[in-house]
């Protein structure tokens, strides 16, 4: 844990759910209704460092969170994404995976998703026959 750490140091308040290693939050600067993060207890960096049992916990949150916004919010679909790493847009340096609410409309053409990370290369589809 440290003490400059935004998820290290949240208050109970912005906790939605826990269990033994991860709580879920919504994000404060979410980029859809219900954009919500699931967060290890562990101050960890990368998915990559989580213990089997902290894998566990934080994808049986997951699933608690998605149905939770979709009673909530009624989404058509979702985005799941962890940016790992400085390279992958990573700017808090505590593990989070953003559950991103979809809802038809939100874009004007959805194709591609997270591809769109890297957008020269999301569109594939169009160079398809």
């Amino acid at each position: 844990m440290t003490s400059t750490c935004p998820f290290c140091a949240l208050p109970p308040s912005r906790i939605l759910e826990n269990n033994a290693h991860g709580l879920v939050i919504r994000d404060g600067f979410p980029v859809s209704p219900g954009h919500t993060l699931v967060v290890p207890k562990r101050h960890i960096g990368s998915f990559f460092e989580l213990e089997v049992s902290e894998r566990d916990d934080l994808l049986r949150l997951l699933d608690h969170a998605k149905a939770q916004i979709q009673s909530e919010f009624k989404p058509d679909g979702y985005n799941i994404g962890i940016n790992d790493g400085a390279a992958a847009g990573q700017t808090v340096g505590h593990l989070h995976i953003h559950l991103i609410p979809r809802y038809l409309g939100d874009r004007p053409d959805p194709r591609g998703g997270v591809r769109w990370v890297i957008p020269e290369k999301a569109a594939y589809w169009t160079g398809l026959t």
